[in-house]
């Protein structure tokens, strides 16, 4: 075993000025998943009025069913607070690798502890994204109703995630090239949102944004795909035949990607470090195939299958133990490697089946409903941008401790500067700007403000 931060080689500490030096394969970030804040408000395209309407009645669907703010919220906010918390970790445990002529040297000398640590948590954030996004779509096409105009949704999507990481983009990007002309490709590669294509900036100016590119490529496959489910399934008289559509494709979505990686990693022979081959849509869709796949499952299912508190902490605890395997067997090369993230994101996905489908509430989900890691989930979008500039500027400025041994220390200095830097960075820019999401109404149109009043009649 071997984990995946050794195995790269790289670390975020050695980059040359204008980068961030890349991560191994799957280097766990926390992208804007479900509502782009973690707000736990994200219910997807939503069920207003919209073009695409599904089969059956045409009635307009009711709120999503698994949405966070009514179903499982808290549990769900939870989730991405460990995820958070563990990805901060994860990227100082990176900083403080070393490398020599014999290889790699994690900060601390126990592999089940660095399997721990590396356990990448990117697909949890693609699933539970995918799934929240994906609920009204799944709704509409099986059960009929309507879902938001694209133009509705996207807009949604972009107060909520681009002004704060246009924003970190824009300043990490100038005190990196604090002189003229500067790495412009760079530039304009991070606020296009293509720099996943790019092998030697995708993780130049904030190193984990490369997930960001992928979720907006799912914003726009989603927008192109559901409407298309939709109208599809009209033609089709039973509710089990549309089931079954909306299931075969997310299965395909899913396959593709698994295929992919086949063919690149046996066939083509393209080496892991070949980041935009096994970091781009084409390799990493396999995530939010998963997520698309669980809300068409739960939407199938309505209230059957629930499962107590027994068998949803069987599943946690089972799938847990799996990603736990993955991470401790994951080494260059190997399949435990490659195949990683389609592995990872079923896994994740029986976990959050045992956390939004269940009869009633589930003692052992008590951690993930406390204040603390809501809290942390609440932020996280926040802490995900800023982080890494964080431990980036603590460690170039002496403010952190420089030898392995003190891996611990650090991080604790890392999380007590961050955390409250993504808290103000939630309540000074990602929450006013998610507020711009009211100019529209569910529509797509300009919302009305000001409404004339009507004119009094003639006495």
């Amino acid at each position: 075993m071997t984990a995946t931060a050794a195995t790269a080689g790289t670390g975020t500490g050695t980059a040359p000025a204008g980068t961030a030096t890349a991560p191994p394969p799957g280097a766990g970030t926390v992208p804007a998943s479900g509502t782009g804040t973690g707000s736990g408000t994200g219910t997807g395209p939503g069920s207003g009025s919209g073009a695409a309407k599904g089969p059956g009645s045409g009635r307009r669907s009711g709120p999503p069913e698994g949405t966070p703010a009514r179903s499982r919220g808290r549990e769900i906010e939870g989730w991405r607070g460990l995820a958070a918390l563990s990805t901060v970790v994860f990227h100082v445990w990176q900083q403080y690798y070393r490398y020599d002529a014999q290889g790699a040297h994690a900060p601390l000398d126990n592999p089940y502890l660095a399997a721990l640590i590396s356990l990448e948590v990117i697909d949890l954030f693609f699933v539970t994204s995918a799934y929240l996004l994906t609920i009204s779509y799944a709704r509409a096409a099986i059960d009929g109703g309507s879902v938001r105009p694209a133009s509705a949704f996207l807009f949604r999507r972009a107060v909520r995630i681009v002004p704060l990481y246009f924003l970190a983009v824009l300043v990490v990007w100038a005190t990196r090239n604090p002189t003229l002309p500067g790495d412009w490709l760079d530039l304009v590669e991070h606020l296009t949102f293509t720099h996943v294509f790019d092998r030697d900036r995708i993780f130049y100016t904030l190193g984990p944004a490369w997930s960001l590119s992928l979720e907006v490529i799912f914003y726009l496959a989603l927008v192109a795909i559901g409407p298309l489910a939709i109208r599809g399934c009209r033609a089709l008289r039973t509710r089990r035949a549309r089931v079954i559509a909306c299931a075969s494709g997310c299965l395909a979505l899913f396959v593709i990607p698994v295929a992919w990686i086949a063919l690149a990693h046996y066939g083509w022979h393209v080496p892991h470090t070949d980041w935009p081959v096994y970091f781009g849509p084409q390799a990493r869709f396999g995530g939010f195939a998963a997520g698309m796949g669980l809300a068409v499952l739960k939407v199938a299912l309505g209230d059957r299958g629930r499962v107590g508190p027994g068998v949803a902490t069987a599943l946690t605890v089972s799938a847990a133990l799996g990603l736990y395997w993955l991470s401790y067997d994951s080494a260059p090369e190997n399949a435990t490697f490659m195949f990683y993230h389609p592995a990872a994101s079923v896994l994740w996905a029986v976990m959050l089946y045992g956390t939004v489908h269940v009869a009633r509430r589930v003692p052992a989900h008590g951690l993930l409903r406390s204040r603390a890691l809501t809290w942390v989930g609440l932020v996280s979008y926040s802490l995900f941008i800023w982080h890494e500039p964080v431990l980036l500027q603590l460690y170039d400025s002496g403010l952190l401790p420089t030898d392995q041994s003190a891996y611990p220390l650090a991080t604790l200095i890392v999380l007590a500067v961050a955390l409250p830097v993504a808290w103000a960075s939630y309540w000074l820019v990602e929450y006013p700007s998610s507020l711009l999401g009211r100019l529209k109404d569910n529509a797509g149109r300009p919302r009305d403000f000001y409404p004339e009043s009507p004119a009094e009649p003639p006495r």
